[in-house]
This record gives C-alpha cells, structure tokens and sequence, in this order.
C-alpha cells in the first residue's frame, strides 16, 4: 500500500487550484464572514447553511492545505484578554481562492449541462 504526502510546492498550477467539495465550502464561508473569519465564526457559517457537523480539527487542517495553495492566508491578532491572552487566527480568502472557486463551480456546471435526473 502506497502512501501519499500533501505537497505544494511540487504541485503545478493546474492541480494546486482544483478544489475538494469541503474546501469549497470553506472558502466560501471565508468570503461570507469577511474581516471576521476566523475559527469559531467559520465553523457557525459552515453548520449553519450546510446543516454539516464540522469539528475544529477538519476545519483547521483544511484552512492549513489551503494557505499552503496559496488560496487563503491568515494573520493573528493582538491577544485578547478577556480570552486568557491568546490570540485569534484571521483567514482571508485571496484572488487566487476566488479564481479557484469560479473554475469549481463553471466545472461542476458543465457537468451538470443537458443532464435530466429523475427521483427514482
């Protein structure tokens, strides 16, 4: 049994900008949410529209891959001392994720073309 490693920076542009349905639906979140993006907020976003139970660990892991596409990037605030001083990561979605993203749904749309699916 082979093992695949998630790497970047041996990715070409063509494969680092195809998107996973969740990370779709996170960058989406992100460009919802705004300034605001970070964790807690993202996740609510998530839930709440997808109905999808989202744990913190799936959420960060898939922020993480996707900075290192180069689709989103994060800063961290001053830390906040109602909160025992630490700090909240911030996640931007940047041009790249939205250009990804508007290739993801023109894909999926094209697929979707002349299809008639009816309830069996």
């Amino acid at each position: 049994m082979g093992y695949y490693f998630y790497n970047a920076e041996v990715m070409t542009d063509s494969t680092r900008d195809v998107l996973g349905g969740f990370e779709q639906i996170v960058l989406l979140a992100l460009l919802r949410l705004g300034e605001g993006a970070y964790g807690v907020p993202i996740r609510h976003e998530i839930e709440q529209r997808t109905g999808r139970a989202v744990t913190i660990g799936a959420l960060y892991s898939t922020l993480d891959r996707l900075e290192a596409k180069g689709l989103v990037s994060s800063t961290f605030s001053d830390p906040k001392p109602e909160r025992g001083g630490r700090s909240r990561r911030y996640f931007r979605c940047e041009a790249s994720g939205v250009r990804a993203l508007e290739r993801a749904r023109d894909m999926l749309a094209s697929m979707w073309d002349g299809l008639n699916i009816k309830e069996a």
